[in-house]
């Protein structure tokens, strides 16, 4: 069993193409996603077009419904500012987002599922799968 956590772009690459999470994953997995990836897929069903808006929304809904949410707890701020600090260091920028799912995964011991892995490269203490 491997302990995951999907990030956005995972979760619309997997509504793009109508695969069903459990085709994607192994039965295996375990796997879970960050809170803030909610705001992330809530705030593309709000914006999506009047004709897109209703599949979208019912996508979000099915994820919240199914799959485990993992909290922005005190473990999740210290991890987060730990990346904080070395993103600082590193000089290289990270979206606040993605900091955030990798802070979660960090804290709860996931590996992060992405189709930007670029996106969690060199970040210490953080594994990445992309899926593509």
């Amino acid at each position: 069993m491997t302990r995951l956590l999907l990030d956005t772009t995972f979760l619309i690459d997997a509504e793009r193409s109508s695969d069903d999470l459990d085709v994607v994953l192994d039965d295996a997995d375990d796997v879970a996603i960050a809170a803030v990836t909610i705001a992330e897929l809530r705030v593309g069903a709000l914006l999506a077009s009047r004709a897109r808006r209703a599949a979208r929304t019912a996508y979000v809904n099915s994820i919240v419904a199914t799959v485990p949410i993992l909290v922005y707890d005190l473990e999740v701020a210290e991890a987060h500012a730990e990346l904080l600090v070395a993103v600082r260091a590193q000089g290289k920028p990270r979206g606040a987002h993605d900091l955030i799912i990798a802070a979660t995964a960090k804290a709860f011991d996931r590996t992060v599922v992405s189709a930007d892995g670029t996106a969690f490269v060199d970040l210490p203490g953080i594994e990445v799968r992309s899926h593509r």
